[in-house]
Order: structure tokens, then C-alpha cells, then sequence
């Protein structure tokens, strides 16, 4: 599988890479996460065969289940693997296990190394952003992390352009370990992303990790216009970003038509389209059976061509927010 350097830093991330949120099925993840230790096994060494080399969970999936579940699973192959988590949310009723105070975050990491059974996190994420913390606080308590060997590399999620920039800046300026990875949702019916951050994750150098490809299942191929969603469709027990409108639906139908050109799945088409998007580094992919991984997988074994780029990109392509309008028609030659 192609591998692609995370950001400015020297280390190389598989294009696809696996999200363990379906690991666990405890509290409110069991509508979407059942997988327990056998089965999970049985997708890591898929996984591996594939080239996959980066894998992601969070302390918050399944209250912790989901790192236990993947540290047992990789086992004694943790060394060949780039595993990232995340901290930021709520983990008990303590009114100090939240957030990204220092308190927190370094409790938050002894309680993750504990579940994954291993010694260091290669790339540790805040899950969101605390505005009642003091950046500095946060990025400090991060950079010792970092300096005692327990994080290799930092990154944070679901960021906007000025929390990300600031919080690089602040870096910068305090000679601090900066974020190289920003992890956020992106896909064919998602494009947000497109309009703040991706220029700001190019012109830093930043990684973009994306989550949620498929819009909660809603690109993945079992919905039809007019038909019920399936039981078990991951969007009929969480919703999706957004809003599903006819646009969305002129979205999969497009998906759709270039799938059946090519004999593949419109999973696989949506995952390939993004591959394609700037600043894109890895693709995380989160399948509940080795079936829906097996398909997933086959998206890097392709590449679409310019044309049905070009398609996609017109059926999906949103109206730009101010001041996006202004700047692409009065200051198209000089925005790049």
C-alpha cells in the first residue's frame, strides 16, 4: 500500500488506515461497536497483510474497551505499527477527567499506555478544543509528554482554521512540539473542510487524518433515495454531519454510476476521490466485518481518472461561505 509522510515529519503513514471505534460495544458506542477481541484480531492481521500501518482509537470509544481491544490485538506486532489515540472527553464523573488541562492530559495518557499495553503512543490527538484551558498550558503538558519518550508525535481533531493556527503559532513561538496531523471529517457530501483548513494544514505543513469518509454510511451503497435505511446502518443509530438534501443524494447517485463503470464499490470510489484531495495524508477506514474491510482496502488498488474527478467534484461542489466567494471572484489571481 502507498505510504505518505504525515505532515513535516519523517514518518510514513499508510494512505488507508484502521479506526478502532467499533472495538468495544460498551455505552453509548453499542449501536456502532461490537467487535470484541477475537474478530478484532481477525481485521488487525487483514489489516497488516494490506499494508495498513497506522491505527486509531480513542480513550472515549467504548470508555476505554476500544484501546484494550486494539493493544491486545496487535500484541506483540506493536512495534510494527504507528498507533494514534485521543483525549479530550469525558471519562468519569471527576470533575477534573475532562478537557486539556495538564492535570488531565497527563492522566489521561497513563490511563491510555495502561489500556494499549505498550510503553509510548506514536501519535497522541486532542479530540477537540478546550476554551477553557490556556493553549500554552495544553501544548506544555504535551511537549513533556513528548520530551519523557511516553508521545512521539502530537496532533489534535476537529479543530477550526484559527484553533489550529493559533495553537501552531503558539508552538512556534515556545519552542514547543507542534501538531503535525489535524484529524476531521471530510467527504463527498462534507466538503467544509476545503474552505479553511485545508488551505491552512497545506501551508503549515500539516497532515490531515480523515474520519468519517463515507458520511456515517451514507456513501457506503445501501441507501437509496425514497427507501428506508437498513437497521443496522451505522446512520440510522448515530445521523451524520450535515444534512442529507438532494444534493447528497445527486452525490451518490453520481457515485453510484462511476462504481458500476468500473465493477467496484461506491465505498471504494468515495475512499479513492478522497485520496486524491489535497493535504490528504491517510484515509481512516472503520469496518465492523472482514467483508467491509476487504472491500475498503481495494480502494488504493485504483486510482479514478481525471474525468470522473472532474464529476465528482461538480455533483459535490457546495456554494462557497463570505468571505470564499469574494476572495475565488475578486481575488482569484491571487489566491492559489
Amino acid at each position: 500500500m502507498e505510504t505518505r509522510l504525515l505532515g513535516e515529519t519523517g514518518l510514513r503513514v499508510s494512505a488507508l488506515s484502521f479506526g478502532a471505534m467499533s472495538f468495544g460495544g460498551v455505552g453509548g458506542f453499542s449501536a456502532v461497536a461490537a467487535t470484541q477481541l477475537d474478530e478484532a484480531r481477525t481485521l488487525v492481521d487483514q489489516c497488516l497483510e494490506a499494508g495498513v500501518n497506522l491505527f486509531d482509537t480513542a480513550d472515549i470509544y467504548s470508555a476505554g474497551r476500544s484501546e484494550e481491544i486494539l493493544g491486545a490485538a496487535l500484541g506483540a506486532r506493536r512495534s510494527r505499527v504507528i498507533i494514534a489515540t485521543k483525549l479530550h472527553a469525558r471519562m468519569s464523573d471527576d470533575p477534573n477527567d475532562v478537557g486539556l488541562s495538564r492535570h488531565h492530559i497527563v492522566r489521561a495518557c497513563e490511563a491510555s499506555l495502561e489500556r494499549l499495553g505498550t510503553d509510548w503512543i506514536d501519535l497522541y490527538q486532542v479530540h477537540g478544543y478546550d476554551g477553557l484551558v490556556a493553549v500554552d498550558e495544553t501544548l506544555r503538558a504535551l511537549d513533556d509528554l513528548v520530551r519523557a519518550g511516553k508521545v512521539r508525535y502530537l496532533g489534535c481533531s476537529n479543530f477550526s482554521g484559527w484553533q489550529l493556527v493559533k495553537s501552531l503559532a503558539a508552538s512556534d513561538a515556545r519552542g514547543l512540539s507542534r501538531y503535525c496531523a489535524l484529524q476531521a471529517y471530510y467527504s463527498l457530501v462534507g466538503r467544509d473542510l476545503e474552505h479553511e483548513l485545508v488551505p491552512a494544514c497545506v501551508d503549515q505543513r500539516v497532515g490531515v487524518l480523515v474520519w468519517s469518509p463515507l458520511a456515517f454510511g451514507f456513501l457506503g451503497g445501501k441507501y437509496r433515495r425514497g427507501e428506508a435505511a437498513p437497521a443496522d446502518a451505522r446512520l440510522s443509530a448515530w445521523g451524520t454531519p450535515g444534512t442529507i438534501d438532494e444534493q447528497s443524494w445527486a452525490v451518490l447517485e453520481a457515485l453510484r454510476a462511476v462504481a458500476e463503470r468500473r465493477n467496484v464499490s461506491t465505498a471504494q470510489v468515495a475512499l479513492n476521490w478522497l485520496l486524491h484531495r489535497p493535504a490528504v495524508t491517510s484515509v481512516i477506514v472503520g469496518a465492523r466485518n472482514g467483508r467491509q474491510l476487504a472491500d475498503n482496502l481495494q480502494a488504493t488498488t485504483w486510482r479514478l481518472g481525471d474525468d470522473e474527478l472532474a464529476t465528482l467534484d461538480r455533483v459535490s461542489e457546495r456554494p462557497l461561505p463570505y468571505p470564499y466567494w469574494h476572495q475565488k471572484k475578486y481575488n482569484g489571481e491571487r489566491t492559489p
